[in-house]
């Protein structure tokens, strides 16, 4: 199972995962794939920790960072670009009584005293553009970005510091801009994929953007799991395969139990495209959070606004599933795409890609098995 990028990236297999938990980017690059870290999450310093840690246990194996930098986003260019204080203001009294309302009604406790959520995190450019340079003190080899194109001045610090840099689309169309933008790599990451995603399907999205970009390579995305979709992957003229959801639940996932119950019992119609996370469409599980702030009242926000309304809601609530006295289980989700209803056992990183190889191998076998042999 071997592509270009195996060279351009050496590693044994172009299988890319990524991950918001960094055992998992360490476990996926030492089995000899590409572990990338979703540094949205962390803070500045959270991240530099993050990467040092993996930086210990990856084995000097290649991996990568992703960050969101946004095309758009509340106030974006203007006075209150990147404040906190002053996006909170835009938030109405009726969205933060929706949500005490709901978690009162699901029986969801505070956090301790002393705790509290990070509400805002990297969603802005300023941020983002902080999230890479202390990436680039890394010996990373792939910078991704998300939600559009990167800043030219993104770009030509990663290539500066020889690094490659990545971008997720959802449209043949976007992926041409991408490329304007002086991106080397592009995710065609079809609608089945778990996070932010557009409307058209894996299968019909790869071979667009392949031909729209030829010959800046291609990972597929959306709905990935197995060495039979990888196959299918390569055929649609992918040159590798993004993969995210199936690391939710590997035994180094970070996830909690109760979340890992939910995702076993999933099937891939318990999946929907809803703004409750960050104020765009983003699969996740289908739960009774999502299905609240899918009604016409109060509606989600835009970005970064939902995601700074529910972000004490969402860690209260993970803390709380699964614990005695609430029913915070219910609203327990996560981001997660189609392939959720192939997940049904808790494996190692070292498993699933193996697994994936040689699942690839078999069906190439099989498929090649179909052509005329010799004067037949």
């Amino acid at each position: 199972m071997r592509t270009r990028l195996c060279e351009t990236f050496g590693v044994e297999f172009p299988i890319f995962a990524f991950s918001h938990c960094r055992d998992v980017v360490a476990a996926v690059s030492r089995a000899g794939g590409f572990g990338v870290l979703g540094a949205l999450a962390f803070t500045s310093e959270q991240l530099e920790v993050e990467l040092k840690w993996i930086d210990a246990h990856v084995d000097g194996k290649p991996y990568g960072v992703d960050v969101v930098m946004p095309a758009k986003y509340e106030g974006k260019g203007g006075e209150i670009d990147g404040s906190k204080e002053a996006l909170e203001r835009m938030i109405s009294p009726a969205h933060r009584e929706f949500v005490a309302k709901l978690l009162e009604a699901y029986e969801v406790p505070p956090l301790p005293e002393g705790e509290s959520a990070e509400s805002l995190l990297a969603w802005t450019q300023g941020d983002g553009r902080s999230q890479v340079d202390v990436a680039l003190k890394h010996p990373i080899k792939l910078l991704v970005n998300a939600l559009g194109p990167p800043p030219k001045d993104v770009v030509d610090k990663a290539h500066a510091h020889g690094v490659k840099v990545a971008a997720l689309v959802g449209t043949a169309a976007q992926a041409r801009k991408q490329v304007e933008a002086g991106v080397d790599m592009i995710v065609a990451q079809g609608t089945e994929a778990g996070g932010h995603t557009g409307e058209v399907a894996t299968m019909v999205l790869v071979p667009e953007v392949v031909d729209a970009v030829h010959p800046v390579p291609v990972l597929a995305a959306g709905g990935i799991g197995s060495g039979r979709q990888a196959a299918a992957a390569l055929a649609l003229g992918a040159d590798g395969v993004w993969t995210g959801s199936i690391w939710l639940a590997v035994k180094e996932s970070d996830s909690p139990p109760a979340l890992i119950e939910k995702i076993l019992a999933a099937k891939s119609t318990d999946t929907v495209r809803s703004r409750a996370i960050s104020g765009k469409p983003a699969r996740q599980l289908r739960t009774a959070w999502t299905e609240a702030w899918d009604k016409p009242v109060p509606g989600t926000l835009p970005m970064p606004l939902q995601f700074m309304v529910t972000a004490d809601a969402t860690a209260r609530i993970h803390r709380a599933a699964g614990k005695p006295g609430t029913r915070a289980s219910e609203l327990l989700g996560t981001a997660i795409g189609q392939i959720v209803g192939r997940m049904d056992s808790v494996r190692s990183a070292r498993d699933v890609i193996y697994d994936m190889v040689e699942e690839f191998v078999e069906t190439v076998e099989r498929v090649g098995a179909l052509l005329p042999k010799g004067d037949e």
